[in-house]
């Protein structure tokens, strides 16, 4: 897995305006349909991980921990996030055979 390049992925995609970050955004396009892969900071408590992890399982999203707080933040150009959605397909398929590997 190569976390570099990951996480110019997820600056390019939220240049674009295809991520959506924080708990309320996050769960909200999970619930619309529009989340195509959903992050989850590897170091968010318990309770957050298992919410979206239900969420995900319930909406048929995939979830991944991946990262730190502070770099999911940064990655994106903002203050830490312990959740994020990629709402584009294509940004969330190279994310997600990135973390495949």
């Amino acid at each position: 897995m190569e976390k570099n390049k990951i996480f110019s992925l997820l600056g390019l995609a939220t240049r674009s305006r295809n991520v959506v970050s924080g708990e309320f955004m996050t769960e909200r396009a999970i619930k619309s349909g529009s989340a195509a892969l959903v992050l989850v900071s590897a170091e968010a408590s318990d309770n957050t991980q298992k919410l979206f992890r239900n969420k995900c399982e319930f909406y048929q999203v995939p979830m991944y921990l991946f990262g730190t707080k502070e770099e999911l933040g940064h990655s994106m150009g903002k203050e830490p996030r312990a959740s994020l959605a990629v709402v584009d397909e294509g940004f969330a398929g190279s994310i997600r055979k990135l973390l495949e590997q």
